[in-house]
């Protein structure tokens, strides 16, 4: 099998199978498929979050195994709890690892989880979550800090903190001068603008409409530069997707219950301590029971009878419980007491001063629609699609999964990810 000296891979935030017919119509996503492989069904993660999805695509493994269950950490009664982005939380190799053990210059912009992992052309997805930080100070303590300032001198006039398209702006001029800059040899970009419209708006709004736009227009400068850096017969490009997202009318609150019910102690509206507790996924949520209490059997019967309660309410957000030992066989944490999954059209969300809002009502999270759940179904699925050097190209009609694509791209490569959870997708292999 030829393998190539450079590899472009991009993902599109919360593109999914829904999307590729639109896709199809556009210049150059309708270009790039016809000439390229696609495999429109792919099944993410669960939950369907973007830092555990793109764990798995970096490391061929799921959740259970690489250690990145969630977005952010368990950390009860904090509003904004920190995320899980530094390289410290993997619990596996990853390809830009292996990748530089092999020779391979990598950058990674915007890719989630690449926080403080030594990649010399980084600029890693961060958040805010303490009043004193800033987006600039954050990312400059994650990653190098020299490349980091040179791009804001040069375009952090497109930037608005994390808002879209700003954000993709920022990161998208980025990316065209590291690679006539660089020209690395691996590139990991994260984009997200359609993620965050669909969040705002809907899942089928015209706001997400035009990011779909926007990221086409993206994608064509981002080939034609790689064209004028390059030799294409020896690029492989990748796009593909992390999950994709349900809309929402209905959001429920299990912390309200579990407050009720002496689980969470609070005092002043803050919460004091906790014997169980609720973390949301969006479209799913874990339920955790303390350390002290995961042998009191008593205790646990009495939050099972309150979760089977309500997952028996016509008029609340449960449409299934999986316990512990069926959460790790989809790959969830296997540290959860149970996992919940939403009834169409709901999702969670963690604070406990009402059970359910509408979700025009909700002021503090944008919840028209979001992602998070089961990943089943042809109208949940999202995409891989490939072409370039080592690449079959046609289109492959079975189902694969994002722990696939990352071996697929090690065999790629030519690296090798250790015991991973994937399988090589051998049909769009040269």
């Amino acid at each position: 099998m030829p393998k190539p000296a450079r590899v472009m891979i991009i993902s599109f935030d919360a593109v999914g199978r829904e999307d590729l017919p639109f896709l199809q119509s556009l210049p150059n996503f309708g270009a790039f498929f016809r000439k390229g492989a696609l495999c429109p069904h792919v099944q993410s993660v669960y939950p369907s979050l973007t830092y555990p999805a793109h764990t798995s695509i970096l490391t061929g493994r799921m959740p259970k195994n690489h250690g990145v269950v969630h977005n952010t950490k368990l950390q009860p009664g904090r509003e904004k709890p920190d995320w899980i982005c530094q390289r410290k939380y993997i619990r596996s190799t990853t390809l830009y690892d292996e990748a530089r053990k092999n020779g391979w210059r990598v950058a990674a912009l915007l890719w989630p989880v690449v926080g403080r992992s030594r990649i010399p052309y980084a600029v890693p997805e961060m958040m805010v979550t303490r009043k004193w930080q800033s987006q600039i100070l954050v990312n400059a303590l994650n990653g190098p800090i020299r490349y980091q300032l040179d791009l804001n001198r040069r375009f952090g006039h497109l930037r608005d903190g994390v808002r879209q398209p700003a954000l993709d702006d920022f990161i998208h001029a980025s990316a065209l001068y590291t690679i006539r800059r660089y020209n690395p040899d691996l590139f990991f970009l994260h984009l997200t603008d359609v993620d965050t419209n669909r969040h705002i708006y809907g899942v089928h709004h015209e706001k997400a409409v035009q990011a779909l736009r926007r990221q086409d227009k993206r994608l064509g400068e981002l080939l034609d530069a790689l064209a004028r850096t390059g030799d294409m017969e020896k690029t492989a490009v990748i796009l593909l997707g992390d999950h994709y997202q349900k809309d929402v009318q209905k959001i429920a609150f299990v912390n309200f219950f579990l407050q009720q019910e002496g689980f969470l102690e609070l005092s002043g509206g803050r919460l004091k301590s906790w014997k169980a507790v609720a973390k949301s996924c969006d479209g799913s949520a874990y339920i955790y029971l303390n350390k002290r209490y995961r042998n009191d059997n008593k205790m646990k019967e009495s939050l099972q009878n309150l979760l089977q309660k309500l997952e028996r309410q016509e008029d609340f957000g449960i449409r299934q419980i999986f316990d512990s030992r069926q959460a790790a066989g989809l790959g969830a944490d296997p540290a959860c007491f149970a996992m919940l999954e939403a009834k169409p059209g709901w999702c969670f969300l963690d604070e406990w001063e009402t059970p359910v809002k509408k979700v025009q009502e909700e002021k503090r999270h944008a919840t028209r629609g979001t992602h998070g759940y089961l990943p089943q179904g042809e109208d949940y699925e999202t995409f891989f699609a490939a072409g370039g050097c080592g690449i079959r190209p046609g289109v492959l009609e079975r189902r694969i999964a994002l722990w696939d694509e990352g071996v697929t791209l090690a065999a790629l490569m030519g690296l090798d990810l250790g015991q991973a959870d994937g399988s090589v997708i051998r049909e769009i292999l040269a």
